[in-house]
């Protein structure tokens, strides 16, 4: 349990921290959220003592972390940032060994440690390889396990995902969920992003000018924000207008593509690596030919040079400036996954997906009780 008794930090004149108090229970998941100078980063650097407070206590199962060496609060504490931190020199397995190695574990628990950590991820094929030879999204999971490598009670993660693309980022919000309830671990965790928050709180620290405007669940927040400040952040951040109908407000711009001349194997990565069982297709000219899925690959790839032979175009397409209602309702009626949008002259633009239902669902009801 992380306990906040009337904290107070400050920079000359400059209060950043105003008399906190609030309680993180054991196993939850707390996002800390607000914009830009709202105190997110130095509540979160304040509970392993990144950073000094002035008064007040902070208090991890009824100690005061000020009384504590700060080494040894600090090696019992994960913390993964934006920048990785990633040490260049070692391998994975080094990397995710630097606390229980200075713990003192020995060399045989160190090494069940990397193994089971590398296991959880399905990553075990990248001990021995060093963080030069990975993309950024494979050293941010490295960046995770080792902070949770000596099984510390509690993780801080100052936006973490912020720096990395808009899919990468989904398959790691995704994997650390995962974690975080098989592991059962506190995570205390900072983020600008308020669908990144909703999608993984349990509870949401709303925060401005160094207080707390609104803690409460997701389901909170979306029912009954606490001012028009709060609302203003949930309408830039998840909603935009109002009045969005188009299948353009609501497409995801960002998805994965290939071309026909694409090998199986290369191909069949690509699908891993972003966690997808099928590929967008198209053209030197960016115009949309079809759509290649896993399935194909293990029944008809063996022996061929790319692709092209297994393009399928069975998948449902949209134009720009279309109503998004008929794509919503088609994707709610199959299993399809997703709908494709094109511009007039067969250029892919982006899909539609199950979350766009989401998202439209949910605009809906905050235009409902915010008209």
């Amino acid at each position: 349990m992380i306990q906040f008794e009337n904290v107070q930090k400050t920079y000359g004149k400059q209060v950043v921290l105003k008399d906190l108090n609030f309680t993180i229970e054991d196993g939850q998941f707390v996002v800390l959220i607000g914009k830009s100078g709202c105190g997110k980063t130095t509540t979160l650097k304040a509970i392993n003592q990144l950073i000094p407070t002035d008064s007040g206590k902070i208090l991890i199962d009824g100690e005061d972390v000020s009384k504590k060496n700060k080494a040894e609060l600090r090696r019992h504490i994960g913390y993964v940032i934006q920048q990785i931190g990633l040490f260049p020199n070692m391998t994975v397995a080094q990397n995710i060994a630097v606390v229980p190695k200075l713990l003192k574990y020995d060399k045989a628990e160190c090494d069940r440690i990397v193994r089971d950590m590398l296991k959880m991820v399905d990553m075990e094929e990248y001990a021995e390889k060093y963080p030069s030879e990975m993309s950024g999204g494979q050293q941010q999971r490295i960046g995770v396990l080792r902070a949770l490598a000596a099984s510390p009670p509690i993780v801080l993660m100052d936006e973490p995902f912020g720096a990395l693309d808009p899919m990468t980022r989904d398959g790691l919000q995704n994997e650390l969920k995962d974690l975080q309830k098989k592991l059962d671990k506190t995570i205390v965790f900072v983020t600008h992003d308020m669908n990144e928050a909703l999608k993984m709180a349990d509870v949401i620290i709303f925060m401005d000018k160094g207080e707390i405007v609104q803690m409460d669940s997701p389901e909170g927040f979306l029912e009954n924000p606490a001012n028009d400040l709060v609302k203003e952040f949930l309408g830039e951040h998840l909603y935009g207008a109002q009045t969005l109908t188009k299948v353009e407000d609501y497409m995801r711009k960002k998805v994965s593509t290939v071309h026909p001349s694409n090998g199986i194997h290369e191909c069949a990565e690509m699908m891993a690596r972003n966690s997808v069982d099928s590929l967008l297709v198209v053209d030197d000219d960016n115009k949309y030919i079809g759509t290649v899925e896993i399935g194909d690959f293990m029944h008809w790839g063996k022996g061929l040079k790319n692709i092209e032979p297994l393009i399928r175009q069975n998948e449902r397409t949209v134009r720009m400036g279309e109503e998004a209602k008929e794509s919503f309702d088609y994707l709610l009626e199959t299993k399809a996954n997703y709908v494709v949008v094109l511009d007039d002259q067969d250029h892919l633009m982006g899909i539609i997906t199950k979350s766009s239902v989401a998202q439209n669902v949910a605009t809906n009801l905050w235009g409902g009780e915010n008209a």
